[in-house]
């Protein structure tokens, strides 16, 4: 595997299984460095397609989304690093995909727990194809001012604090991501920071070692120390220790392996990693640490010794003259998102649409501040929530009882009204639900179903100028406007409209107040005395009763009820009960898988 550097300010990745922070941060990281080119190419997202929102400094980018490894790959041939996020259970089979794709270079698998037997598949044929696998349960690794795996190295104040975002001359590897981000920080207080790191990761069976990161170190020319840090469990240093002794390593390294409390215990410890496991005298971390050192490694006493060993280290390269000093220079501020900065008070922003209605940002959603949970529990109706999302407020029984009869009287009105004519005909055209629906709503108007509004308003208007119904009716005429809530095509005076007989029913029955209701009986008295079928209908009573319901309640002022009248709440009613009829005729026509509609020329009348 040896080689030298896996990457460079140009490489690009793709990344499986959409994860937005890690992604962001490795982007946010390429602004700091200044890269012209984001890091991450595209996005694998089994299922999906299309593309995601990202930020690229202060430009907004869409990165590509794929739903395979073979099409994204297909898609971005010079993206050479795979960033597997899948779980433990999928990571293998997605992990050997990758390898299998001629283009893909080096694959960094994230997650920790990988079956061993899965690990032992990828490794192999990752050497037999001369590939690279860092990882499983690793947290990737990073080229200083080039590029970085994921969540390597932490939040941006971390990356800045340990110098990142330029390279500078140690090469560091180790078992251990969250220990990187410490040496990370120990080396860029001791040095000039690091040039690459990698975290091999913890499980028992990595897919490179420690000495293959070390030996590739060796062949770059920019690294001119190297920081190992190794673990208690298993042989891996072992490697390393054969290659100091056989003199492929020509650059110091400076070595620390952990655990040597572990003798401190009187039964076997198992330590964070599943490969931190001692299985004998030679994976205890001081028979490591001897043999590294017998190796001719630079190995301190102690953990709180290995800053010193590797400062010492460094300061005599650069006496020697190996090592110049690094340009320092300010890298760029990365924005801030605004969420983060709407939170710590740093900035005030506009919002752009006003809910006064219901909030779903809680553990579950409110109407009017009535937790849904609480609308279950005390047996609310669909009365009770429409009086929650549209008036603001509880209503009384009665009032939601009212709501809930007048919305089961206007469901439906048979097939041949033109609401129900339009979604039938909708249907039977092969239209779907809702272009069916709308075509039946988009008929509501003041001719079907909208005189609700236009009725409780003229009304309301005639009864508080105290007009008499003979002064209303003949006042309308002079103005060519017909009384709305008045008249019927089929319904007489001998012959009521049975659903505004139950309306008015329940009012006299439960209503404090019915003053509205009986000014539209008295005009309906007098329009009979011109015509037969100028009753009251539907449209009329609720249209009156509604009046009766806000102004008896005593929970509405009369500029809300004016409001409610004015913005056509009533006229809501009707869209509302009516969408119930129209559905249903949808799944009518098509449950009877009706053909076509034409209609018939005998029908017509065809005059020139």
């Amino acid at each position: 595997m040896a080689t030298g550097q896996l990457f460079s300010r140009t490489t690009q990745a793709l990344f499986y299984n959409y994860k937005q922070l890690p992604i962001q941060r490795m982007l946010d990281f390429d602004f700091l460095c200044g890269r012209e080119l984001p890091s991450v190419a595209g996005i694998i997202n089994p299922g999906a397609e299309g593309f995601q929102k990202l930020f690229f400094g202060q430009e907004e980018i869409a990165i590509p989304v794929h739903s395979t490894i073979e099409a994204a790959c297909a898609a971005h041939p010079t993206a050479d690093v795979f960033i597997n996020f899948a779980s433990f259970r999928s990571a293998a089979a997605s992990s050997m995909a990758a390898l299998k794709q001629p283009t893909v270079r080096v694959v960094a698998i994230i997650a920790e727990g990988v079956p061993e037997g899965d690990a032992k598949q990828l490794i192999a044929y990752a050497r037999a194809n001369n590939k690279v696998v860092i990882g499983p349960a690793t947290v990737g690794g990073i080229q200083a001012g080039a590029f970085k795996i994921g969540d390597t190295a932490g939040t941006i104040d971390n990356i800045i604090a340990c110098k990142l975002y330029r390279p500078g001359s140690v090469g560091f590897v180790s078992k251990s991501g969250g220990m990187s981000n410490e040496l990370y920080n120990t080396i860029a207080r001791v040095t000039d920071g690091i040039y690459e790191g990698i975290a091999i990761g913890g499980d028992v069976f990595p897919g490179s070692t420690l000495s293959d990161h070390v030996l590739r170190f060796n062949n770059i020319p920019q690294v001119k120390m190297i920081v190992v840090l190794g673990e208690l469990g298993g042989r891996d240093e072992y490697s390393l220790v054969e290659a100091l002794k056989q003199g492929k390593v020509s650059k110091p390294v400076v070595a620390w392996v952990s655990g040597t409390c572990a003798r401190l215990f009187k039964s076997e410890v198992q330590f964070g990693h599943a490969g931190a496991k001692s299985g004998g005298e030679m994976e205890s971390a001081q028979a490591k640490n001897q043999a590294l050192k017998d190796a001719g490694a630079v190995v301190p006493t102690s953990y709180e010794a290995f800053e010193t060993a590797i400062k010492e280290t460094f300061e005599k390269l650069v006496e020697e003259g190996k090592i110049s000093s690094v340009k320092e220079f300010t890298p760029p501020q990365i924005p801030e998102d605004l969420n983060i900065a709407i939170k710590s008070g740093k900035v005030r922003a506009p919002t752009h649409i006003i809910s006064t209605i219901s909030d779903d940002r809680g553990e579950e959603p409110c109407y009017a501040g009535v937790p849904m949970s609480s609308i279950v529990e005390q047996g609310y109706g669909v009365g009770d929530v429409i009086s929650l999302l549209w008036f603001k407020r509880s209503l009384p029984r009665y009032c939601t009882h009212f709501i809930e009869i007048c919305i089961m009287l206007c469901a439906d009105h048979g097939p041949c009204v033109s609401g129900a004519h339009n979604t039938i005909v909708t249907a039977r055209a092969g239209k779907d639900l809702v272009s069916s629906l709308v075509s039946g709503l988009l008929t509501i108007g003041p001719r079907f179903g909208g005189a609700i509004d236009d009725a409780a308003r003229y009304f309301k208007d005639a009864y508080d100028r105290g007009l008499t119904p003979y002064e209303f009716v003949e006042s309308m005429k002079k103005k060519g406007i017909r009384v709305p809530g008045i008249g019927h095509r089929i319904k007489r005076g001998d012959n009521r409209d049975k659903r505004v007989e139950l309306l008015q029913l329940f009012a006299r029955t439960h209503f404090p107040s019915v003053k509205y209701m009986e000014y539209a009986v008295q005009v309906e008295t007098y329009t009979l005395s011109k015509a037969n079928n100028l009753v009251l209908n539907v449209d009329g009573a609720i249209g009156s009763l509604f009046l009766d319901l806000l102004a008896g309640s005593g929970m509405f002022t009369k500029q809300e009820i004016d409001e409610i009248v004015g913005i056509g709440y009533l006229n809501g009613l009707f869209v509302l009960a009516r969408s119930i009829g129209l559905i249903g005729h949808t799944f009518d026509q098509k449950r009877l898988k009706q053909p076509l509609y034409r209609h018939p020329w005998e029908d017509v009348l065809y005059s020139k």
